[in-house]
C-alpha cells in the first residue's frame, strides 16, 4: 500500500469541504456486475457526493463495454453524458479557467467527462466466474489525456488495496492548487507527483515550460500533457479520406464512429472533434454511446432524422438502428498501422457487411489536398516517428480550418460602425448585421483560395459556407464573434462618456433626465465591475468621477437619494 493512504485518518476526512477536490474533478465511482441487477453503482468518493437516478443508470451502463465478450484484461476508454446539474456545478475557479484556457480545453457545464478503466477477468470464487469492475473519474475539465493516465494509475491501486486507496486519493485531490491555465502544476497523488501544463487561450507556451515537462524528473515524477492525441495514429485507417472528414465534421453533420471497443471508438470520435481546431465544434458527440442511454430514443428516430451528433458505438444493434444515418466509420479489431479503409460511396443503408471503411453518399465540396496524403503516406514507409506525422497532420489541418475561418473573421470585423457613431450621450451603437451575400463579395479579393492555391485545395467554397452557416459551429462562432463586438462598442461609448463634461450636459435638462443618466452610469460602472463590459480601471475611475459631477448638481434631496442607491 502506497504512503499516501496512511497519511489520511478519519477525523481529516470528515472536516474536509471539498472545494480544492471540486475544482477538478466532480466524484470517483465503482461500477461492479450485480448478478440480479447488472451493472450497479457501488461507491462514489467524496462520500457527499449525490447523484441522481439518471445519472446513476447513465454512468453504470457506460461504465462496462456494451459487448464485453472480447474485453478480457483491463480496458480504458473515455466517455460524455449529460450533467443535469449544469451551472450549478461550476465554481469561481472554474469561470476563472474557462477565461484563461483555448476554446478546446473550456468547461461546457452541460456534460461531464468520464474516464474509465475496467477490468475483467476470471475469477472461480465469485458466481458468475468472472471479476468484472470499473472505476470511473468524472470531471467537467476536457483533460482527456491527463485524466486517463490517473485513472490508469489508481484504478489498479484500488482493485489490489480497497476503498481506502480511493479514499486516501481524495484527500490528495483536495490538497491540489486550483487548475490556471499558463502555469506548471505539481499533483501529488498516492506517493507520486503528476507534473502537467494547461495552455493559454493566446498558444504563447513559454520554450522553458514545455522544456520542463519533456525533462525526465525524479522517480516519483510523471510529466503528462494535459490533452496530447496522436492524430495520425488515430485517424492513419481514414488517412485517404480526410478532407472528405474535415468537412462533415465542420457543417456538423450526423456521424456514427462502430467499433469493437469503447477505447477505440471514442479515440476516433475525439479526433473527428479535433480536425477543424483552432475552431471549435459545438455539435454533441458521445465518445461512447449505448443502447441504455437516456437519449437513445432521441438520437436514434427516424422521425426528425439525425441531430449534429458524433456517436461512438459497439453494439451491433446500432448497425441497424442507425441505418438511417448516412455517415458511418466502421473500424476494424485490429487498427493495424498499414491498413487504410476504402470509401464506399453508399448511405449505410446499403451496408451488406461488416467490413472497415467510411460510409456515405456525401459529395465534398472540395478537392482533396493529394500532397499532404502522399507526404504523410511517405513518412508510413520511411517510418517517421508518429509524433511527427501527427505534427504534419495537425498542422495542415490547421491551416485549412485558419483558410476558411480567416475571411469570416475579416467580414465580421467590417460589421463594426465607425467610430464617429459613438456619442457619450446615446446608447452604444450595434454591429451590423451578417449578410451572406455581402460575405460572398469578399470572397474573391479575400477568399480561402487564395491561400490554398499552392496545396492544391480547390472547388466550391461558396457552397460549403452555405452549409456551414446552417451548422452549429458557425451559430456558436458567430454569438462569440458578435457579443464581442457588441461588448467592444459598449467599451467604447464608455471611454468616451469618461471623458464628457458632464457638468455642461446637466445645464437645463429635465431632473428626471439626468437622474435617468445617472443611473445608466451606475448600471454601466456595475457591468463593468462584474467583467461583462472590457474596460481598465482608469476609466471606471473617470466614470466615477463623472458621476460625481453630475450627482453635485442635484438638489440636496435628491443627491441624497442617489449617494446611498
Amino acid at each position: 500500500m502506497t504512503d499516501g493512504a496512511n497519511n489520511v485518518n478519519e477525523n481529516e476526512l470528515k472536516e474536509t469541504t471539498w472545494d480544492g477536490f471540486h475544482n477538478w474533478l466532480y466524484c470517483i465511482c465503482v461500477v461492479t456486475f450485480d448478478l440480479e441487477l447488472g451493472q450497479a453503482l457501488e461507491s462514489v468518493f467524496p462520500r457527499h457526493v449525490a447523484l441522481s437516478k439518471q445519472q446513476i443508470s447513465n454512468i453504470c451502463y457506460l461504465a462496462f463495454p456494451d459487448s464485453n465478450s472480447g474485453c478480457m484484461g483491463d480496458t480504458t476508454f473515455i466517455i460524455r453524458l449529460q450533467n443535469s446539474q449544469g451551472n450549478k456545478n461550476l465554481k469561481e475557479e472554474h469561470n476563472s479557467y474557462n477565461s484563461k484556457c483555448p476554446t478546446s480545453l473550456q468547461i461546457d457545464s452541460s456534460y461531464l467527462w468520464g474516464y474509465v478503466y475496467f477490468r475483467q477477468v476470471k475469477d472461480v470464487t465469485l458466481p458468475r466466474g468472472y471479476f468484472q469492475k470499473s472505476v470511473v473519474i468524472l470531471s467537467l475539465l476536457p483533460f482527456n489525456n491527463l485524466f486517463s493516465k490517473i485513472c490508469s494509475y489508481i484504478a489498479p491501486e484500488y482493485f489490489e488495496n480497497g476503498e481506502v486507496s480511493l479514499e486516501a486519493l481524495c484527500y490528495n485531490i483536495e490538497q491540489w492548487p486550483p487548475p490556471v491555465p499558463g502555469t506548471t502544476l505539481n499533483l501529488p497523488l498516492l506517493g507520486s507527483v503528476f507534473q502537467t501544463y494547461i495552455p493559454l487561450s493566446n498558444n504563447h507556451t513559454s520554450n522553458s515550460t514545455l522544456a520542463l515537462l519533456s525533462e525526465p524528473g525524479d522517480n516519483n515524477q510523471i510529466l503528462t500533457h494535459v490533452e496530447d492525441l496522436n492524430l495520425f495514429e488515430i485517424l492513419q485507417p481514414v488517412l485517404s479520406h480526410i478532407h472528405l472528414l474535415w468537412e462533415l465534421v465542420i457543417v456538423s453533420e450526423p456521424i456514427v464512429v462502430m467499433a469493437s471497443s469503447p477505447t477505440y471508438c471514442s479515440s476516433m470520435v475525439l479526433a473527428l472533434t479535433r480536425l477543424i481546431s483552432p475552431l471549435q465544434y459545438c455539435g454533441d458527440y458521445r465518445p461512447y454511446f449505448t443502447i441504455h442511454d437516456s437519449e437513445f430514443k432521441q438520437f436514434t428516430s427516424k422521425v426528425h432524422g439525425p441531430p449534429p451528433v458524433i456517436l461512438g458505438v459497439t453494439n451491433p444493434f446500432f448497425a441497424k438502428t442507425l441505418h438511417h444515418w448516412p455517415h458511418t466509420i466502421r473500424l476494424s479489431d485490429d487498427l493495424g498501422q498499414s491498413q487504410r479503409y476504402k470509401l464506399k460511396k453508399t448511405a449505410p443503408t446499403k451496408m451488406v457487411d461488416n467490413t472497415p471503411g467510411v460510409f456515405t453518399a456525401y459529395k465534398p465540396f472540395l478537392q482533396k489536398d493529394k500532397n499532404i496524403i502522399k507526404k504523410i503516406i511517405s513518412g508510413v514507409n520511411s517510418k517517421r516517428p508518429f509524433e511527427a506525422q501527427s505534427a504534419l497532420l495537425r498542422r495542415h489541418l490547421l491551416e485549412l480550418t485558419q483558410s476558411f475561418m480567416i475571411p469570416l473573421e475579416r467580414y465580421i470585423a467590417s460589421l463594426m460602425p465607425l467610430q464617429k457613431s459613438i456619442s457619450p450621450f446615446k446608447a452604444a451603437p450595434t454591429p451590423q448585421p451578417f449578410n451572406p451575400d455581402n460575405f460572398f463579395a469578399t470572397l474573391e479579393a479575400a477568399g480561402p483560395q487564395l491561400t490554398l492555391n499552392n496545396t492544391g485545395i480547390k472547388g466550391d467554397w461558396v457552397g460549403l459556407y452555405r452549409k456551414f452557416f446552417r451548422s452549429p459551429n458557425f451559430k456558436a462562432w458567430f454569438n462569440t464573434r458578435y457579443t464581442e463586438l457588441t461588448l467592444k462598442l459598449q467599451a467604447l461609448q464608455l471611454e468616451a462618456l469618461s471623458t464628457a463634461d458632464l457638468k455642461d450636459w446637466v445645464q437645463g435638462r429635465p431632473e428626471v433626465e439626468v437622474v435617468d443618466m445617472v443611473l445608466k452610469i451606475k448600471n454601466k460602472i456595475h457591468k463593468c465591475n462584474e467583467h461583462d463590459i472590457p474596460v481598465n480601471e482608469r476609466i471606471k475611475e473617470q466614470l466615477n468621477l463623472r458621476l460625481s459631477d453630475i450627482i453635485s448638481s442635484l438638489p440636496d434631496d435628491l443627491k441624497n437619494i442617489l449617494q446611498v442607491s
